[in-house]
């Protein structure tokens, strides 16, 4: 990761995952390097091979909004990825003026409260990091990760057991990366984010890899597809809120469909914290229900 040259390693990662019969070109001849070659992109966006090449070098950082506009539309990026682009190429502010320009990262008192009275909803504040900074006992319930200290991505990806609990890891993985860089934007030098990516990109080929796609999501709410140890398998919604007056602090929300079997579920993983039992723990009782539900849904 270049934070002086962010904007060239963009382009060169989007270019490698467009093949040429994606922008009518034929395919044929002899390739060294997976997508498009420099001199294709160039001339598709209408701007010289030599520019170009300036620009992936980062000898030439300041392109027009125009040339962007014209690259993301070769690149085929979508609005997100468009928009990380030309953030990308804004004129550089020295890092240490944009982190004394941050707000607090403090969760307010009466967010902290809030969280207390969805006890039904899995509730958590994680910052742009992903780190965990406040929590329900619901949403622990459901991941002892869930608690203030975790990073989230990183339990995902280093985690067993939060790798067991999440049946659609694959995808939520791809997405994890994904809306982290789009959440950090040009600011790639910071050093919480160097120490984070650093430590994944050793422990984890596949956070390696996704990292290496440079693919850029908004922060949006999703269905995460679970198997508990206590429940089974059930499906939580969640809608992600920012935080007014932070440095991009999220409230984090889940829901179960009404009065779905996720919803019965849910349910019984809220009596059985309430009564103090582990979600690493299954009793004999808890079973049984988690059966009872199956069964009946």
């Amino acid at each position: 990761m270049d934070s002086k040259n962010a904007l060239g390693e963009y382009l060169r990662a989007r270019r490698e995952r467009v093949r040429p019969e994606d922008v009518g070109l034929s395919g044929g001849g002899l390739r060294r390097v997976p997508g498009l070659r420099r001199e294709e992109v160039a001339l598709l966006a209408g701007i010289s091979s030599d520019y170009y090449l300036r620009l992936e070098q980062g000898r030439d950082r300041n392109p027009s909004v125009q040339v962007l506009e014209a690259l993301a539309r070769v690149l085929r990026l979508d609005a997100s990825a468009t928009t990380h682009l030309l953030s990308l190429a804004q004129p550089e502010r020295p890092a240490v003026s944009r982190r004394r320009a941050r707000r607090t990262e403090a969760v307010p008192a009466s967010v902290r409260e809030l969280l207390d009275t969805w006890p039904g909803h899995p509730s958590y504040v994680q910052n742009r990091f992903t780190d965990c900074l406040a929590s329900n006992a619901l949403c622990r319930a459901l991941s002892p990760n869930y608690r203030p200290g975790v990073n989230l991505l990183r339990a995902v990806f280093l985690d067993p057991a939060e790798r067991e609990l999440r049946r659609d890891w694959e995808e939520l993985t791809a997405e994890g990366v994904a809306t982290l860089r789009g959440h950090i934007g040009p600011d790639v030098d910071d050093p919480r984010l160097v120490e984070l990516v650093g430590e994944l990109s050793v422990r984890s080929d596949r956070f390696r890899l996704l990292w290496s796609r440079h693919e850029v999501r908004p922060m949006l709410g999703r269905t995460s597809l679970l198997r508990h140890p206590l429940v089974g398998d059930f499906e939580l919604r969640s809608n992600k809120f920012e935080i007014p007056g932070t440095d991009g602090l999220n409230v984090v929300v889940f829901h179960a469909e009404p009065a779905s079997r996720s919803a019965e579920l849910l349910g019984l993983l809220g009596s059985l914290a309430a009564s103090g039992d582990t979600p690493r723990e299954q009793s004999p009782r808890t079973r049984e229900e988690a059966a009872r539900l199956d069964e009946e849904g």
